[in-house]
C-alpha cells in the first residue's frame, strides 16, 4: 500500500479508501491510484482485510439446484453484480430442510458477510429458523420480516401473458403451472386466475408440470382441448410445443402458447415463442444490493420487485414472421 501511495503521490489513508471503495475520494484521485495500482500489481489480501474489518467482503448463495435454467441464469447474475462490487461468492445447495440448516451452518463457518436465499430454496429457509446473526436476502417469497425480499412481478408477467391471449380472441386460457411448492409457480397462477376473471372467462383446471421441457412434454395429453394455454415456463412450453406437434397440432393456428421467462433460445423454438421476459440481470444486481445494504448500513432493506415484460412472438400470433 506504501508503494501504490509512492507512486500515486498520495497518502497511504487515500490507498486504503480507494481500495476499500469509499465514495469519500475525488475521481480524478481515484483514477490515478487504480493506475497506479494497475501498474505495481497491487492486490487487497481478504484475508488481512477481513481481520482488520470483522467483514470478508464474501457472500453466500443457497439453491436448491443450478440445473434449471432460471437458476443457472440468476447465480450468472448474482456472481456478476458481487464481482462489481468487489465480493466474492459462496455457493451451496440444497435439498430439504436438513440440508439447508446445514448450508447456513457451513456458511457461517466460512465466515460470509450475509447471503441470498434463491427461488425454491426460500421455502426452505422460510420453514427453518435461520440463524439470528446470518444476514438474508430471499429471492421470491412471500412477505416475512426476518429478511429482506427481492422478487420479479411473477402475477403482473402472468396477467400480461393471459390477456394478450384473450385479446386474440380466445375464450379461455388454459394453464400448465409449475411446482405446488414453488412461490414463482403460485404467482403466475395467481395472475393467470385474476386475467381470466376480470375478463369473466372461465378458468379450466390447472395442469401442474415440474420446470422441466420433458414434464412439458407429458403434460401435452391433458391439454389437448386447449385453444390457448400459458406455460409457466418456457422450459416446459418447448416440451408442450413438441407435444401438439406429435398430435398433429398446428401451433399457433390450432393453439397458441404462451411462456415465462424468455430464455436465451426463446426465439429460435419452432415457432418462435411469445414470452414473458424476467430480467435476471436486474433481479441479481438488486439482490446483491439489497444484501450489501443489509451488510454495510445495517438495516433490513424493504421490499424490492423486478417487473416483467411481454415478448410477442410466432407462437402465439397467426401470421406473425419468425425473429
Amino acid at each position: 500500500m506504501a508503494q501504490v501511495a509512492a507512486h500515486a503521490g498520495v497518502s497511504a489513508q487515500t490507498v486504503s479508501r480507494v481500495a476499500n471503495g469509499s465514495p469519500r475520494v475525488d475521481p480524478a484521485t481515484r483514477a490515478r491510484v487504480e493506475a497506479s495500482m494497475a501498474a505495481l500489481g497491487y492486490r487487497m489480501h481478504r484475508a488481512a482485510r477481513a481481520l482488520r474489518t470483522g467483514q470478508t467482503r464474501t457472500i453466500g448463495l443457497v439453491v436448491s439446484t443450478l440445473a434449471s435454467v432460471g437458476n443457472s441464469r440468476m447465480l450468472q447474475a448474482i456472481a456478476d453484480a458481487a464481482g462489481e462490487r468487489d465480493y466474492a461468492l459462496a455457493v451451496v445447495t440444497v435439498a430439504g430442510a436438513r440440508d439447508i440448516a446445514e448450508a447456513f451452518a457451513q456458511l457461517r463457518d466460512q465466515g460470509v458477510d450475509g447471503a441470498i436465499v434463491l427461488n425454491e430454496a426460500t421455502r426452505l429457509a422460510r420453514d427453518t429458523a435461520p440463524p439470528a446473526d446470518l444476514r438474508l436476502v430471499v429471492v421470491d417469497s412471500p412477505p416475512d420480516d426476518r429478511f429482506a425480499i427481492v422478487q420479479t412481478d411473477h402475477a403482473g408477467g402472468a396477467r400480461q401473458a393471459t390477456r394478450h391471449l384473450l385479446e386474440l380472441g380466445h375464450a379461455t386460457v388454459h394453464h400448465l403451472a409449475g411446482p405446488e411448492a414453488s412461490f414463482a409457480a403460485q404467482e403466475r397462477e395467481r395472475g393467470w386466475r385474476e386475467a381470466l376473471i376480470d375478463a369473466d372467462a372461465v378458468a379450466p383446471e390447472v395442469v401442474r408440470g415440474d420446470w422441466t421441457s420433458r414434464g412439458g412434454h407429458a403434460a401435452g395429453a391433458g391439454l389437448a382441448g386447449a385453444t390457448a394455454v400459458f406455460a409457466a415456463n418456457d422450459q416446459m412450453a418447448l416440451g408442450l410445443l413438441r407435444a401438439f406437434s406429435d398430435a398433429g397440432r398446428a401451433v399457433p393456428d390450432d393453439v397458441a402458447i404462451v411462456g415465462f421467462d424468455d430464455v436465451v433460445d426463446a426465439a429460435e423454438y419452432r415457432p418462435p415463442l411469445t414470452t414473458v421476459r424476467q430480467d435476471f440481470d436486474a433481479l441479481g444486481a438488486r439482490a446483491v444490493e439489497a444484501l450489501v445494504e443489509v451488510i454495510e448500513a445495517g438495516s433490513t432493506a424493504a421490499l424490492r420487485t423486478v417487473p416483467t415484460e411481454l415478448v410477442v412472438r410466432a407462437s402465439s400470433v397467426r401470421g406473425l414472421a419468425a425473429e
